[in-house]
């Protein structure tokens, strides 16, 4: 009986070592584009990296680790960006970087949704939003678009600007 209850292991072990390497592990693409906007501003993040491991066919093993350089904040005016990296705003110096780290994907029709921990300004918060991915064999595109309250992660003061803030990405990736 230990016998077998030893081989059931190192068989369950095996699997899901086999699930997790045959995953797609993805490079990032350098055409990627991270913007936010809404009624009183918008811009983009030039600074984008992380690690992606997605597979259609096995989405309990894929998983999403990024990161986004807070000071590669580009509104399209300089004092507006020295302002978004103050203290005031995202507090750059303090909060150098903003991550998501996912915890769970599923497919929802067409597309996916992914569930997992947005880290903004010091907060960490469990969000979830639906994303698309354009499998193009060797390549493919990650794109999602959702809003996101900069109030909850204690960004600004209330009444500043609009407190909802649309998130849209759009991520290139190759096979590695």
């Amino acid at each position: 009986m230990k016998k077998y209850i030893t081989s059931m292991a190192a068989l369950l072990i095996s699997a899901a070592a086999l699930a997790f390497a045959a995953t797609q592990n993805w490079q990032i693409g350098t055409k990627y584009n991270i913007t936010f906007s809404n009624a009183d501003v918008s811009g983009i993040f030039k600074t984008f990296k992380g690690a992606i491991a997605f597979d259609e066919k096995n989405l309990d093993a894929s998983k999403f680790d990024v990161s986004i350089d807070v000071t590669s904040i580009n509104t399209g005016n300089g004092l507006q960006n020295q302002h978004a990296k103050s203290a005031e705003w995202f507090d750059a110096a303090k909060y150098p970087v903003i991550t998501f780290k996912s915890k769970k994907i599923t497919k929802t029709g067409a597309a996916y949704q992914v569930t997992g921990d947005l880290t903004i300004h010091g907060v960490t918060k469990e969000i979830s939003f639906p994303f698309t991915f354009q499998n193009k064999g060797a390549s493919g595109v990650f794109a999602a678009s959702f809003t996101v309250n900069r109030l909850d992660y204690h960004i600004g003061k209330a009444g500043d600007v609009a407190d909802a803030l649309k998130l849209s990405i759009s991520v290139p990736v190759d096979k590695k």
